[in-house]
């Protein structure tokens, strides 16, 4: 005799979910792929998201922060994320999710003050002059080549980050949920 199993059940799809998250793959093919509703995928990414801790930010580092534009449910109004990288071993170390504005940036700026940082490496955008002292930031030319290489990578693996695509995020909680299982998971 047959016995029913509700598939999202089993303990590996929390793994799955964490790998096709990370390869890339969307709501829709990922609930295919594993048997499960959408809802319940959505629930699913939320609940091991909330599940990640926050990296350590080690003290004495040195960081790159940069910004990536992004839109959710309508491309006239785009949310920037803004996150750094730790330059050694190039792990994101904090992201914010925000309109392009000094408190979205100053999130991830105030984290890495607090570690006493060596350097901060950014673009020239304006807001980290006043957010960033002068004997810590710098803003050379191709000084954030590995952020920028981060960026392209980002792009390419979550298809809702592409310049042009159909993907899109619909809600602000799950694309920071789905960036905590892509940066930490």
């Amino acid at each position: 005799m047959d016995y029913y199993t509700y598939k999202a059940y089993n303990q590996w799809v929390n793994k799955r979910i964490i790998q096709f998250t990370k390869e890339g793959l969307g709501i829709r093919s990922t609930a295919r792929i594993l048997k499960i509703s959408t809802t319940t995928l959505l629930r699913r990414i939320i609940a091991i998201a909330k599940k990640i801790p926050n990296q350590p930010i080690y003290k004495y580092k040195s960081y790159e922060v940069d910004e990536i534009r992004t839109f959710i449910r309508n491309k006239e109004k785009p949310i920037w994320i803004v996150y750094a990288l730790e330059r050694e071993t190039k792990q994101v170390v904090n992201f914010s999710i925000g309109r392009r504005t000094k408190s979205t940036l100053q999130y991830v700026t105030n984290s890495l003050l607090l570690s006493n940082p060596k350097k901060v490496y950014t673009d020239n955008l304006v807001h980290y002059k006043s957010l960033l002292n002068t004997t810590i930031h710098n803003t050379k030319p191709f000084i954030t080549n590995h952020i920028e290489r981060k960026n392209l990578s980002l792009r390419t693996h979550l298809k809702r980050l592409n310049r042009k695509t159909i993907c899109f995020s619909r809600s602000f909680i799950l694309l920071n949920c789905v960036l905590r299982i892509y940066f930490w998971g």
